[in-house]
């Protein structure tokens, strides 16, 4: 049993919960750009910003940050702060011994940096405006709907670019791990 506190073992023993943990975060996750696309529509169709982003006020601005953030805090949120109660109680009820044997590893050294990211999503961005033949346009006349939805095809695209192989690449490696002696 050496190899009791390890990640190893963590999964042979809770593969079932496990598996629905990582169900709840993709849910979470497509939940959540469900209720922000969903949103942006909204608030379109009920005048609470107008659907051209050039005509857009400061008030516009922060009045659809508010009201998006209480949606999603709403609809994903709420639920979210329900399986993580739920998942605390399953984890309390585990044996201490059991949960005391676990070593998850120190913290992240990470430097704080932004990694490059939004420049990355800006470059797909401006690359999407020109295959769809909207780069000689102006930037006031793209509409909300137009904006969030290419930042959501962008994701997605990144998604099925990187997130197929990268699922084949872990269940193939989680798969090797545990067969090893």
């Amino acid at each position: 049993m050496s190899d009791s506190g390890s990640w190893k073992w963590f999964m042979t023993r809770h593969w079932g919960a496990v598996i629905v943990f990582a169900i709840a975060a993709v849910l979470t996750v497509a939940g959540a750009v469900y209720v922000f696309w969903w949103f942006v529509q909204l608030a379109q169709s009920s005048s609470i910003v107008p659907a051209t982003l050039g005509l857009w006020s400061m008030g516009n601005l922060i009045t659809f940050m508010l009201y998006a953030i209480f949606w999603e805090l709403l609809l994903v949120g709420i639920p979210v702060i329900i399986g993580a109660a739920v998942a605390w109680l399953w984890w309390r009820r585990l044996p201490s011994e059991e949960r005391m044997a676990y070593h998850w590893g120190r913290g992240s050294r990470r430097s704080g940096t932004g990694g490059g990211f939004g420049f990355l999503l800006f470059i797909f961005f401006a690359i999407k405006v020109w295959l769809d033949g909207n780069w000689n346009l102006p930037i006031a006349a793209y509409s909300l709907n137009y904006v969030v939805g290419s930042i959501i095809e962008i994701f997605a695209l990144l998604a099925a670019i990187l997130g197929i192989p990268g699922v084949i690449l872990a269940i193939w490696w989680v798969r090797r791990e545990m067969r090893k002696p």
